[in-house]
């Protein structure tokens, strides 16, 4: 199986996408991980305007995607423990799907039409991050994961 991270704009922070990139190597020792950034060229137009041009990007992007299981991040998805996001993880490996997405929003959610063509959603916390921050927190969990799944000792 392989696991899609789609994301909106480049992660600023050198450090961050340092960061980003050493968890990315880890995972990708147990399962194919590939970053997709999608690219917004539009800047300075109020939130709700942002939210639609990113969403019209992600569904152009979505299209053609019908073999991939899609999962936004977003705040009022379902909440896991590492525990249990391990074996969410291990059972949409035993889906037959042949690759999965999680998709990171912009600095202002998804668009409607975003979250009503991904049905859907996990959390990452009950707390608010940055969505550059999500991007780390998300690959050290995906990362935490297959640790859990493959018995070692990282996750205590």
């Amino acid at each position: 199986m392989k696991i899609k991270i789609i994301e909106i704009g480049k992660t600023q922070k050198k450090e961050l996408q340092e960061m980003i990139d050493e968890y990315i190597k880890r995972v990708n020792h147990y399962c194919s991980v590939e970053i997709v950034t999608l690219n917004l060229k539009v800047k300075g137009h109020d939130m709700e305007s942002m939210r639609e041009h990113e969403g019209k990007l992600l569904l152009d992007y979505f299209d053609g995607m019908n073999q991939t299981h899609l999962f936004l991040l977003d705040e009022k998805g379902n909440e896991y423990s590492s525990i249990d996001f391990a074996g969410f993880i291990k059972k949409q490996t035993l889906s037959g799907k042949k690759e999965i997405a999680f998709v990171i929003g912009g600095a202002y959610g998804f668009s409607d039409q975003v979250k009503n063509y991904v049905k859907n959603k996990i959390a990452i916390s009950k707390m608010t991050f940055t969505h550059q921050m999500v991007r780390l927190l998300f690959v050290e969990q995906l990362y935490r994961v297959f640790t859990i799944l493959a018995n070692e000792k990282y996750h205590h």
